[in-house]
């Protein structure tokens, strides 16, 4: 009698680690910690040659701001998923808005996009906030989300005042490798992407959490983007920490003030203070490529 007791209680408790098993493995709720590295240097370095290549000689001047710049400055984000949907937003804090600040400091404030001063170096001069110029840091507002169901997203930017411009999600080709690494407690699995207008991408993802979505509205793989790389920006997306929940996407992530505008607008409005980094792909798949990553 005692010896089946035991035996029930075991497989009792067997059964319940399996059914938590079960439900760390299948997690389609939560939210994501990513660090977003971007490489500020090299970024720098590589839009000067960039310039420099179309036979302007403006690159220069960025050069200049080379050495009061840190290599790298990582900046905190907040991933909410479910099973329909996504946000990718700054994630809070003091500490990142204090490296944040420091970043703001020291980077050139009076270099537009393609090496131009003009109106950015009056508005720097005068304080003043010039229509167009993109407020970087932790308090950028600008806020991703994905409609994994009807395959668009929305993103949400704080320019001048705030906008929401509405995309349809594009496909990207992956090519599956053997190579895994876990990565925030989970295992990954390599693959190497390739968007429409041929932007490469290195991407880690994990079937142990079934929803097919990531940072920087990154998607089409059987399983969450865990890590995310883009070599020719200089930016990586790195998951810190996974916590599983029964919420769903907060709903509340879109101001209220928010002004709708269709990409081609903004193109024609904003478009010039863009960095341009290939040749090869149209303005319109430049400009979101930007916004995006």
């Amino acid at each position: 009698m005692i010896k089946k007791l035991y035996l029930t209680v075991i497989i009792c408790c067997l059964f319940g680690l399996s059914i938590q098993a079960q439900y760390a493995y299948f997690g389609s709720r939560g939210t994501i910690s990513f660090d977003k590295v971007t490489y500020t240097k090299a970024r720098l370095r590589q839009m000067s040659n960039d310039i420099n290549s179309k036979g302007m000689d403006r690159g220069a001047g960025i050069m200049e701001y080379l050495d009061k710049v840190p290599d790298s400055h990582t900046e905190k984000l907040k991933f909410y998923f479910d099973e329909n949907s996504t946000v990718l937003m700054p994630e809070e804090s003091a500490e990142s808005d204090k490296k944040n600040a420091e970043v703001k400091m020291t980077a050139p404030k009076t270099i537009s996009a393609n090496g131009r001063g003009g109106r950015f170096q009056g508005a720097a001069r005068s304080g003043a906030s010039p229509r167009g110029q993109f407020r970087g840091g932790a308090k950028n507002g600008k806020v991703l989300y994905q409609d994994l169901k009807a395959g668009t997203a929305d993103i949400q930017l704080d320019i001048d005042e705030k906008y929401i411009l509405s995309e349809t999600l594009d496909s990207i080709t992956w090519r599956f490798t053997e190579e895994y690494r876990n990565i925030a407690g989970v295992n990954c699995r390599r693959v190497n992407g390739a968007t429409k207008d041929s932007l490469y991408l290195i991407a880690y993802y994990s079937e142990e959490i079934p929803v097919s979505a990531g940072p920087a509205l990154s998607h089409g793989l059987p399983g969450m983007i865990i890590g995310l790389v883009i070599p020719e920006m200089h930016i990586q997306y790195w998951a810190t920490t996974i916590e599983y929940t029964n919420k769903l996407v907060p709903a509340d992530w879109r101001d209220k003030k928010s002004k709708k505008m269709e990409l081609n607008e903004f193109s024609e409005i904003f478009g010039r203070y863009m960095p341009r980094n290939r040749q090869n792909e149209s303005a319109k798949k430049r400009i979101l490529e930007q916004l995006v990553y």
